[in-house]
């Protein structure tokens, strides 16, 4: 069995991607939630993969940057398993997207851990776990497992061990 993790974050448009791209993207999305959810329009999907496929840098995005030092620390501790990145929204790949690549790498099972630590979050509690189904349908030989919610008194753990530390 091939393992595979996939780390998701929330994502953040790049600081030079245009507004416009990104407020025009927002607002089809909040049209189309509104009206009751449904497939994107063309336009939308446009104006997704746009802003998602945007140059990127440390620079311009600290957000990717600092979710890719996270998995750079995070991949010597998975006992063998490839970890791949994924983002939720404004910037790829998507979950889908990484998913596809783990299946064609060979990963039979894969889990997924966002880097949202609460709940009551939509991406972690709503989005997700509905990505998850769909593509569960789409890879029924892999197993796709979802690593979430954490154990909140470990997280309390996490934060109190950094306040512990003399910082800044």
């Amino acid at each position: 069995m091939k393992r595979a993790v996939i780390l998701v974050g929330h994502g953040a448009p790049a600081a030079d991607c245009p507004r416009e791209l990104v407020t025009r993207l927002k607002a089809l999305e909040g049209r189309r939630a509104a009206g009751g959810g449904g497939a994107p329009s063309p336009e939308e999907r446009e104006l997704e993969a746009k802003v998602r496929a945007w140059p990127r840098t440390p620079e311009n995005d600290p957000y990717r940057a600092g979710l890719e030092r996270l998995a750079a620390e995070l991949a010597p501790m998975l006992d063998g398993a490839e970890l791949l990145v994924a983002y939720n929204e404004f910037c790829a790949p998507t979950l889908a997207e990484a998913v596809a690549t783990a299946v064609q790498r060979g990963a039979t099972e894969v889990r997924v851990v966002p880097s949202m630590l609460t709940p009551g979050g939509v991406h972690a509690e709503v989005e997700i776990p509905e990505a998850l189904a769909r593509l569960r349908a789409e890879h029924p030989s892999v197993t796709l497992r979802y690593a979430w919610p954490f154990d909140l008194s470990a997280v309390a753990r996490l934060f109190a061990a950094q306040l512990a530390r003399d910082v800044a």
